[in-house]
């Protein structure tokens, strides 16, 4: 294996026959795992479920010749009795240098649907040292506690059961705490005698707060072109009301009262949180996804 070449003293990095490149001294990454695609001088490994990213060897000569880049995304949150379930944490380290060995790849599973009840936070997603956080559940239609789960974005608030109908608030996002931060706020539910609760929170902005006329809209996600293709993710759920609320980059549609139309579940490996509830009904929020990047030529 040559790692060196040398004309007198001179290291050089490359040798050329005539108009042809017969020697590099630039070695790239080879590595398994996931659904390989190509993406020009890249290589892109999917994984749309837990699996392992095998590196059976590094480069040399460059810079980015040990470096991947990822985006971890996580389950996003179940929708709640009234409050949008949470987008999935997200996360994108742009250049992460590994090893030769395996790497076990967790990819979280999106929260089970609270029915009229908090919506349960989806699951992590994890690779290396990078740990995304699920969404949080919405929240739901109850009396005491109806505010949303805190998470990688939070969910959107519920509501009381009965009158006036007070709203919860939304829950936290970026919880536990990253940098740069992998999720924001879910909405809060509305206060008053109509009933429209919060949007869950997305990874580029807050959940919105449900209002006398409609649940709120879930907060936006992000696009990311790692793929090759830009794709849009992480978005929250819309909140369920008298008009439901509508779910972005990912993320349920919230259940509306009239006309009636049901909640939407959050989408597949895109961390999308579910749509809320009138009531009852809400959806579950969609599992996240872990994709691996790097120069192979």
């Amino acid at each position: 294996d040559i790692s060196k070449v040398y004309i007198g003293a001179t290291e050089v990095s490359k040798i050329y026959l005539g108009a042809t490149e017969i020697y590099s001294g630039v070695s790239f990454i080879s590595a398994t795992g996931g659904t390989v695609t190509t993406d020009g001088d890249y290589k892109v490994h999917t994984f749309n479920s837990s699996g392992t990213f095998a590196v059976a060897s590094i480069g040399s000569g460059s810079s980015a010749s040990d470096a991947v880049e990822a985006l971890i995304i996580a389950g996003g949150g179940g929708g709640g009795g009234f409050g949008g379930g949470g987008a999935g944490g997200y996360r994108n380290p742009l250049s992460h240098a590994v090893t030769a060995v395996s790497y076990a790849i967790t990819v979280g599973a999106g929260g089970a649907s609270g029915g009229s009840g908090t919506g349960v936070n989806g699951s992590n997603s994890i690779f290396d040292t990078f740990v995304s956080a699920g969404g949080g559940g919405g929240g739901r239609f109850h009396p005491a506690v109806h505010d949303g789960e805190d998470g990688g974005s939070g969910g959107g608030g519920g509501l009381n059961n009965s009158s006036p109908y007070d709203g919860g608030a939304g829950g936290s996002g970026n919880t536990p705490s990253t940098t740069p931060i992998q999720g924001n706020d879910g909405g809060d539910g509305y206060t008053g005698n109509t009933l429209n609760g919060g949007g869950g929170g997305g990874h580029s902005s807050d959940g919105v707060d449900g209002t006398i006329n409609v649940g709120g809209n879930g907060g936006n996600g992000t696009s990311s072109s790692i793929t090759g293709s830009a794709v849009s993710r992480a978005g929250g759920g819309g909140g369920g009301g008298s008009t439901g609320g509508a779910g972005t980059s990912g993320g349920g549609d919230g259940r509306q009262d009239s006309p009636s139309l049901p909640a939407t579940a959050g989408t597949v490996n895109t961390g999308g949180g579910g749509g809320g509830a009138y009531g009852g009904g809400s959806e579950s929020g969609g599992s996240g996804v872990v994709i691996i990047r790097y120069k192979f030529q």
